[in-house]
């Protein structure tokens, strides 16, 4: 168990309450510990923590335009691979029609999540539909497989060696940012059914990264019935009511949706911004140093971003600050947006993350350099 060394102080010029009414002429910036749920400082800076001019080396802001990942696979283990480590894998992955044979992740759960295309998800406990905005949480061991109506483009989040489970909602109730009673289970309809054959059927399974390919001398989705709690689960975006504050923003952590032991995937979901004239209306510039941070956009233009669109990401390691680009943070100093449009997923995790090999042209090289101030843009101001 940890004792944090804990002193609460107030030293030099700083506000009373954190995120709200700053001294003028100030940028706080938070470092905090444990994700937002730990100790946590907020210092007063005269300029942006995010000043920086050049940068050498490999610990850098990054971003990725996913949608030029154009390669069409048929399993999910043919996907490409983003970022990875230890505790997670991130794939993104495109298909369509129907898979070639069934598939079984020996080495975690996975969180499939769909951001373009509709179809049919089967798996041993029976079928659902899915759409574009859905999670599918899909346990480890479970055989499953899609039937696309379009094409699917989705992002796969792999617990390695763990499980997905939903966060404490603590003082706020169960029902609190999404009812459990709106997860979806598979079900053992007509279309499961009907699905039903005596056709050599494939499934191939990965254990440590390696794949296995087991066939059967018949579809072996045929169950009749099932009881107990353990299935997959999906749930939409649009079923989320995000916990929402007029006079103080609320960190990223309110905001979780599953989490493993050294994972958390949160999902930002469009709401009011806040009203409170003190209060900051965007993400603050923040050093959260104990975990590492991805997210991927899937949906409407995001306030705290710069020319950044859906199926792009940004990836912001442990080791420096980070936080809202110039023109976003202006237009909240103006409070020119009074709500959010956007949806995107984060994925916040312990260890330190390996961008994988991508294709060339995937990456926005500049990325770091989008916090900078240009005299085109300080002549506009």
């Amino acid at each position: 168990m940890k004792n944090w060394i804990s002193f609460p102080h107030v030293e030099g010029v700083a506000t009373r309450q954190a995120h709200c009414d700053l001294p003028e002429g100030t940028f706080e910036q938070e470092m905090g510990r444990e994700g937002f749920f730990g100790p946590a400082s907020q210092i007063h800076h005269k300029r942006p923590p995010t000043g920086w001019v050049s940068w050498e080396g490999d610990l850098r802001p990054r971003a990725f335009d996913l949608n030029k990942l154009e390669a069409v696979s048929s399993s999910p283990w043919d996907a490409q691979l983003v970022l990875f480590n230890a505790a997670t894998k991130v794939r993104l992955w495109r298909t369509s029609g129907k898979m070639e044979a069934l598939a079984r992740n020996g080495d975690g759960d996975d969180v499939m999540f769909i951001h373009e295309g509709s179809g049919h998800f089967y798996c041993d406990f029976g079928h659902m539909t899915f759409r574009d905005g859905d999670y599918i949480v899909i346990p480890r061991g479970v055989q499953w497989r899609l039937e696309c109506d379009s094409p699917v483009m989705a992002l796969m989040i792999e617990a390695t060696g763990d499980s997905y489970k939903l966060p404490a909602k603590g003082i706020v109730g169960t029902h609190a940012i999404f009812d459990p009673a709106v997860l979806d289970i598979p079900h053992i309809d007509d279309a499961f059914k009907a699905q039903y054959s005596d056709v050599e059927t494939a499934c191939v399974m990965k254990r440590q990264d390696r794949t296995s390919t087991v066939t059967y001398a018949y579809n072996p989705l045929d169950a009749v019935g099932w009881h107990g709690d353990l299935a997959p689960v999906k749930l939409n975006w649009r079923d989320i009511r995000p916990l929402m504050s007029a006079r103080y923003h609320l960190p990223p952590s309110a905001h979780a949706t599953f989490l493993s032991n050294r994972v958390i995937v949160c999902t930002f979901c469009p709401r009011p911004i806040e009203s409170d004239p003190g209060a900051l209306k965007l993400p603050y510039f923040h050093s959260n140093v104990d975990f590492e941070e991805f997210i991927f956009y899937h949906k409407g233009q995001f306030f705290s971003r710069d020319n950044i669109r859906p199926g792009m990401s940004t990836f912001h390691p442990i080791g420096f600050p980070h936080g809202p680009h110039p023109k976003a943070f202006q237009t909240a100093q103006d409070y020119g947006r009074k709500e959010t449009d956007e949806v995107a997923v984060m994925i916040d995790t312990r260890d330190m993350v390996n961008p994988a090999d991508l294709p060339a042209g995937v990456e926005w090289e500049d990325y770091y350099k989008s916090w900078q101030v240009t005299d085109e843009k300080k002549a506009a101001e």
